[in-house]
Formats: C-alpha cells, structure tokens, sequence
C-alpha cells in the first residue's frame, strides 16, 4: 500500500514538472480579451502559442539560442512596450530595417504597397497615425505590428516597434471559443488554425 501511495506521488510529481515545463518553454495558452485582431481573432477566443517558433527564451530574459524565422503575417505574442506585465497580441507587419508607410489605410514597404489580405476596416475615416502613417524605418532587431482589425487596433502606429527579444511566441491555434454574447460555444471556430 505504501509503495502504490509512494508510486502515485512520483506520477503526479512528474506530471506537474512535465506541465510547467511545457508551459515555460513550448505552448502556452491565451484568451482573447479585445476586438484588435477581428476577424482573425474574436473576443472569447482561446489560443495556443508555439513559444518554440522562434527560438529557446527563458522567461523574464532574452532568446538563447535563436532558429526560426520571423516572417511578415505571423501573428505574435509579446510583451507590451508601454506595460511589461501584459502580454499583446498583433500581427508582423514590417520586419527589422524595413521602411513601412501608410497611406490612406494602404501599406507600403520600402514604397511597395503590399497585399493587405488580413486587413480588415469599420470605417471610411481617414486620419494619422492611424490611416496615414511613416514613413518609418524599422529598428534592427525590431518589427513592426498592427492589429487586423485596423481601425480598432493599438499598434505600432501609436507606441513604436516591438523589440524581437519581447516576442514570446507565434500563434497557432485556436483550441475553444466562446461568445459570451450568445453564452455558446462557437463550434465552428475550434482547432481553427491562425493564418
């Protein structure tokens, strides 16, 4: 009896390291509390990050060793410039010593207006830094933001460019939604990948 009561201990001691583990360093999930990435992302949206895409950080410090590759379209999560005790989450937009201007809610990169498919737009207003932005070149080591839901977004049009070390993973998934409006579950969103 002793030896089973000793057998379970260990298991669930295991269990706990293995759990912390792969929440410190691989997946860690996030709800989504604000409209910023609509229609991507909606309000009761839970997500799993891979904290692995770009490289082995340890928490409250930089990468150590760096291997994947940060492309325009990922959708990130960071720690927020203005408040480093929230987590943000936007998409890349300009990467590191690329010039990114705004026009008229077009983007260009190194005067090269872009495909813009993951914008979307709830207004036809037209006013800076929001519509009309840059142009701005992007710090080495920094990427640029902005949230899909363009004009409802706090992005690096308003506080600046994320530091690549403050990058805590890319989205990847969406595990659970619910719509608290309705109070059901958005069936249709589950296991949805985010592009």
């Amino acid at each position: 009896m002793k030896k089973a009561a000793v057998g379970i201990i260990r298991d669930i001691f295991i269990a706990l390291v293995l759990a912390v583990f792969i929440r410190t360093f691989a997946v860690q999930a996030y709800k989504i509390p604000s409209g910023s990435m609509i229609p991507t992302l909606l309000v009761g949206d839970y997500i799993l990050v891979n904290r692995l895409a770009y490289g082995l950080r340890i928490p409250y410090y930089k990468y150590i060793f760096k291997w994947g590759e940060i492309k325009r379209g990922d959708v990130i999560v960071f720690v927020f410039p203005e408040d480093p005790s929230k987590d943000f989450i936007k998409r890349v937009i300009a990467l590191p010593s690329e010039t990114i201007e705004i026009r008229k809610k077009k983007i260009y990169i190194d005067g090269k207006e872009i495909e813009d498919k993951w914008g979307f737009f709830s207004d036809d207003y037209f006013g800076p830094p929001r519509d009309d932005f840059g142009p701005f070149k992007v710090p080495p080591g920094h990427v640029f933001v902005m949230g899909d839901n363009r004009d409802e977004s706090n992005d690096s049009r308003f506080w600046g460019p994320v530091n690549i070390q403050n990058i805590k993973g890319k989205a990847f998934v969406i595990y659970f939604s619910w719509d608290s409006n309705e109070k059901s579950v958005r069936f249709n969103r589950i296991f949805s990948l985010i592009r």
